[in-house]
């Protein structure tokens, strides 16, 4: 998937925040680790898709429209199998209808339900004076309550992504505490390092956001991603 393309497509549909299967096929092939999320717009397509990203899978709404998935009961976990996902694909679209009558719904994007791990995030936020900043800390709801967060500016070297992931108050719990075993920081590192260079190479994106990123003893995987894009007027 081209990232010109996509950027030219969002345009001409009037909006600066890209899909999250959009922002996720983009990032995969930047060879960032994200949960393989596909598209469906009929129960149908989510039974099929289903069944290739392999069970158990999560359903979200898709719409330029609902920004905040979960608040309109968007979002459904722990799916196990062909019913389950019928189900909960009527039960999105009525949520997300009632929720914002006048949202425009592209469809549900299908993925597989990664474990649970420690949550990171991998962020990026565009600085009037110093252009992209990569953002990493403590992840899910920990990084709104804690903002336990370290920034560098792009481009990032090996040697900056290490420092960033020692620089948080809460290294100790990458590092392994009260028996559990240490993440896999040198996944967290490349991780960092490959979504630096993405937004060097890409300036149309102005922010970006891997929140959580799973981590676990052996690798890690973003479970949601989210991009946004300049304003035509700003490119």
């Amino acid at each position: 998937m081209n990232v010109q393309a996509v950027v030219k497509q969002a345009r001409a549909e009037g909006r600066t925040l890209l899909s999250e299967v959009e922002a996720k096929a983009l990032l995969f092939e930047a060879g960032v680790p994200v949960a393989r999320t596909v598209l469906a717009t009929t129960e149908e397509e989510a039974r099929t898709q289903a069944a290739q990203v392999g069970y158990p899978v999560v359903l979200k709404i898709v719409s330029p429209d609902i920004a905040h998935k979960s608040d309109v009961g968007g979002v459904k976990v722990g799916l196990k199998d062909k019913a389950s996902v019928t189900g909960a694909f009527e039960e999105i679209i009525a949520n997300a209808k009632n929720a914002v009558p006048d949202a425009r719904i592209t469809g549900v994007a299908v993925q597989h339900m990664a474990p649970a791990g420690t949550e990171v995030i991998v962020g990026m936020t565009t600085d009037p004076q110093f252009g992209p900043v990569m953002m990493f800390g403590l992840g899910g709801i920990m990084v709104e309550v804690l903002k336990d967060v370290t920034f560098r500016v792009v481009p990032l070297e090996e040697r900056d992504a290490s420092q960033m992931i020692d620089e948080i108050r809460g290294k100790a719990i990458l590092d392994g505490v009260r028996g559990q075993p240490p993440v896999d920081k040198g996944a967290v590192k490349d991780a960092i390092l490959k979504v630096s260079e993405f937004v060097a190479t890409n300036p149309d994106v102005r922010e970006l956001d891997l929140n959580p990123m799973m981590v676990y003893e052996d690798g890690a995987i973003a479970v949601d991603a989210r991009i946004v894009i300049a304003e035509p007027q700003e490119a």
